[in-house]
Formats: C-alpha cells, structure tokens, sequence
C-alpha cells in the first residue's frame, strides 16, 4: 500500500488533517497545539509540517496523518486509509491489488509515455508546417527542442494508440497511463506536445498547445498514478543544477516561458503546470533555494497569484521577491523573442513581493479619496499580516501610512483592532476525539533516550536501546529531540541519559511488577506457577 500512502500524503497536509481536531499555532518551524485527547494543561501538542509528523508529549503518542487518524477516531488502519483517501479524492480502486500490481501499473504506464514521446518527436521533424511553427514563429532552437523533447501529435485520431497497440499495450495501460479520452482515441490531436519530466528523469505526462484555432489552447495529462499536478513542477528536472549554483530560482507562469527563458540562459525557470502554486510546490524549492523569484504578469491574476505565493511563504518562513520590468512586453516569452539580454536584466533586478503588491494595490484605487484610502489600507494590512518580522513589519507599516499621510499609530491600532476582531469572531468548530488516551510514562522515557541516542551523539554502552528502522518514527524522535533537548554539549547530553536510563529502568521493574501481581491473583495459591510468579516478583524487588 505504500503507493497509496504517498499518493494521499501529497495531497493532505498534516496540518489540515490535525487542525480538524485541534487549534494550531505557528512556532518556529512547527506548530503548536493542546491535546485532542485534553491531557495536557499547557500546549504539548506538536506538528512537524516539514515532515509531515506530529507528536503528543503529554500522551506520548505520535507519527503522520495516518496513525492520527486511527488514535483520534479509534479506528483501523484500513478504515483511516480509506477516511483520508475520500478526503484526498483518491481513487483507492487503482491501487488495489498490492504493492507489486502497483508497480507494474506504473512501470507499464512510463514505458507508454517513454514510447509516445519517442513516436510524438518522429512526427514533429517529419512534418514541415509544425517544424515551422517550432523552429520559426516559437523560435526554439535544435537543441532545446531536444533538451524538453518536444514533439508532435498527428491529427488522425487513433495514430498513437495504434502505434502502441501494435507494441504490445492494452487500452487499459494506455488508459492508466493518461494517453486517451473518453472515447479511447487519441487524447492529444493536431497539437506540439511538451512532456512532463520528474525530477529523476522520467516522462510521466505532457501539456499540448493547438497548432491551429481551437480551444483549449493547453491541454495537460489529467492526473494519473504517476501525474500529480499539486506538486509536479515543469522544467525541475532541466533547472535544479542551475538552481543548485546560482542560488535562486524563477518561477513563471507558462511552460513556454520556461522553455524560452532556459534558450535564453536563464535556466533557472520553472513553472506549477496548469495550477496555482501550492504548499507543495513551495516545499520542494525551498530545499533547493530559499531565494525564490516570481515572474507573474502585472493584471488581476499575477496579483491574486502573488497574494496566494506570499501567505504561503509567510507561513513556511520563505521571503519572495518579485521580476516584474518586462519593457512593455506581456509575459517572460515576449520579452526574450524581444531581447533575450533584457530577460536576463530583469530577473537580476527583482523586487520585494510584498513592495510590489503595495505599489499595485496604489496603483488601482485613489488614494486622495477617503473611501481609497480604507481599502488601501484594509489590503495593507492584511497582507502585512503575512510578515512575521516584527522588525520588517514595522517598516512596512511607517512605509503604508506616509503614503495614506497618517500617523503609524492610527494604522498600527487599526491592525490590532482588525486582529482582536479576528480573535473574538467564533472559533471554527473542531472535532471532538472518539478516543481517551492515558498517558504513557515508560514510553515517554524511551522515546526520550532513543532521541538523545540518534540525536544526541549519545553511545549505545549508556542506552542499550535498538534504533527504529522506520522513518516516521524516526522523524518523531528527531522532533522529540528538537523539543526537548535543543542546548547542552554532549557531556549535559549523556549525564541526562544516564538519569533518564536509570528512571526508565525503575519504571519499567514497577511495571513488571504490576503485571505480574494481576496475573498472580488469577492462579491457584497451591500451583507451582503461582511460587515461580511470587519468586519472580520478590526478584525485582530485591534487585530494585
């Protein structure tokens, strides 16, 4: 089922699925929370969305969206699988069958796409009107149309499933693979098609523009075992190494802008392909770079975009900064077939994000009225709300209130009117937890010694503990450790283990103890296993 699992985590944050049952907060890099299961009496609840875990320390429970949802509502793996899965809009019927049906589906469906590319780039350089429309009216050259594998999709309707029945696959693999329409013919007709490449490589869809007049002007892979369009981003696979030196990355609207931008020497171009930028999107570069650029157009939408790009920043702790001079043209594409060198200029003098949607918001309403001045005000303030340096803010906030030609305090108590507002409006309705949960002690004070051991540098002589081999547990202890024992040098590190083994030690013979009391009062009082429980437990107690 690991497939399954994959496919649904890339879709549900933890934060979203937890949030159904407990008010997070931001903290740092995590977010902080009270127990569902009321345990705790100050905020001991935490969420790791970095890597998708979570962690009670008053319960000493923990893990990722899955084990939450079967602690919370008391259910099975199986039931909480399907629960997120329908949440997720994830059709669990295509992962039936196992993991090793899985894999052949989507080995299966990569060939099929390997070999539609491969046929998609015959039919371009055999045909002259799009080796036209390619090389002359888009102005790509030899080697990019190479580097992207662009190709060309004829106009008859079942040339490419023909040619891929005739090598073996089904019209179910094709299917799976994202290659059909609803009639079982070719999906992509008379169009140039882009490939979609992941990160290692491979091609696991395509986007398509129209030769001729028609509608849509784009049509994308729909989202299949190996498409994911919340978190695919186009032209990755090309830019990461010049993501990786330069330090920056560019992120732009269309794929072509991408395609023309990496011919024109910035390779550092990417796009979200035919959706708005996500979480995920944002995640995935900033393990790259946390110098993230935007190439949005300057209308209504590249500021609604740019709005969206900088709450998600705000909240992942990324700053953006906006390209925004095009010297008249509308998109990075026109400006490059213009001056590719002007392309290079720009993306070297970005801007702000937040500077930039300030000048745009002044931009579109008169700020001489007073009417002007509230809704530049509202606006400015609630995207100020995504700031959280206290030092930047403020000199956001004295910049906002020279243009409206007020005092910062009057400004300044309008934000803190507008938040109280927020604070005081009813809380969203949280679910309650089908569960109670007591807290376990011997388990805190293992989870504590196997963080200071993996995390700590503390050796194996002081905690004579196995190390977990799964990697959710294991991001849970590093949280752990992180919560718990963020300061100290190695030595404060092995004398609290040393402390922490000897109190885990005398719990656990108290444990011991315990349980075989309650296993002693069910035996006969004249059998031998009943002296043997007796001996053992006078044992431990001696040795304690």
């Amino acid at each position: 089922m690991y497939d399954l699992k994959d496919e649904i985590k890339s879709r549900l944050s933890v934060e979203d699925v937890v949030g159904q049952y407990v008010e997070l907060k931001r903290a740092g890099r995590t977010l902080k929370g009270r127990s569902p299961w009321g345990v705790d009496k100050t905020p001991s609840f935490m969420v790791s969305p970095e890597k998708g875990i979570w962690h009670d320390f008053s319960a000493n429970k923990g893990g990722d969206i899955f084990t939450f949802v079967m602690e919370v509502e008391g259910i099975s793996f199986k039931e909480a699988l399907e629960k997120l899965a329908a949440r997720a809009g994830v059709d669990i019927s295509k992962y039936q069958g196992g993991d090793s049906a899985v894999a052949r589906k989507k080995t299966r469906a990569k060939e099929a796409i390997a070999l539609a590319t491969r046929y998609y780039q015959a039919c371009l350089v055999r045909n002259k009107t799009i080796c036209e429309y390619v090389f002359y009216q888009r102005n790509l050259n030899r080697k990019t149309v190479a580097e992207f594998k662009i190709g060309y999709a004829p106009s008859s309707g079942k040339a490419m499933v023909e040619v891929l029945k005739k090598r073996g696959f089904t019209l179910a693999e094709l299917e799976t693979a994202g290659l059909l329409n609803r009639f079982k013919s070719d999906l992509f007709r008379d169009r140039m098609t882009v490939p979609f490449i992941d990160t290692s490589g491979a091609v696991i869809g395509f986007t398509a523009r129209i030769i001729g007049k028609g509608e849509p002007k784009y049509l994308n892979t729909p989202e299949t075992l190996l498409f994911n369009k919340s978190r695919f981003i186009f032209g990755l696979y090309q830019a990461k190494e010049s993501i990786r030196r330069s330090g920056f990355v560019v992120i732009v609207e269309g794929n072509m802008d991408v395609i023309s931008s990496h011919q024109a020497g910035v390779k550092e171009a990417v796009a979200t392909s035919g959706t708005a930028m996500t979480e995920q999107h944002l995640k995935i570069l900033s393990n790259l770079t946390s110098d993230i650029r935007l190439a949005y157009d300057g209308d209504e939408a590249g500021v609604k975009a740019t709005e969206r790009a900088i709450m998600l920043a705000g909240e992942l702790g990324i700053d953006l900064t906006v390209i925004s001079d095009y010297h008249g043209a509308k998109d990075p594409d026109e400006l490059i077939q213009k001056d590719p060198k002007l392309w290079q200029t720009a993306v070297n003098q970005s801007v702000p994000a937040v500077d930039w949607l300030l000048k745009k918001y002044e931009e579109s309403l008169n700020l001489i009225t007073a009417s002007g001045k509230r809704k530049y005000s509202d606006l400015a303030l609630k995207l100020l709300g995504y700031v959280k340096d206290e030092v930047e803010k403020a000199a956001y906030e004295e910049k906002v209130a020279k243009k409206l030609g007020i005092d910062v305090e009057i400004l300044r108590n309008k934000g803190a009117r507008l938040e109280k507002k927020l604070s005081e409006a009813p809380k969203r309705y949280l679910k309650k937890p089908q569960t109670t949960i007591q807290p376990d002690h011997i388990q805190k004070l293992e989870n504590s010694l196997l963080a200071l051991k993996i995390f700590g540098g503390v050796t194996k002589t002081i905690i004579p503990l196995e190390i977990p081999d799964d990697d959710t547990k294991l991001s849970e202890l590093e949280l752990i450790f992180n919560s718990e024992h963020d300061s100290g040098s190695a030595t404060d590190y092995e004398q609290e283990a040393k402390d922490l083994l000897a109190r885990y030690q005398k719990e656990t013979k108290k444990q011991k103890v315990s349980d075989l009391t309650k296993y002693l009062a069910s035996l006969d009082e004249e059998s031998d296993e009943y002296v043997d429980t007796l001996r053992k437990i006078q044992e431990i107690q001696q040795d304690a």
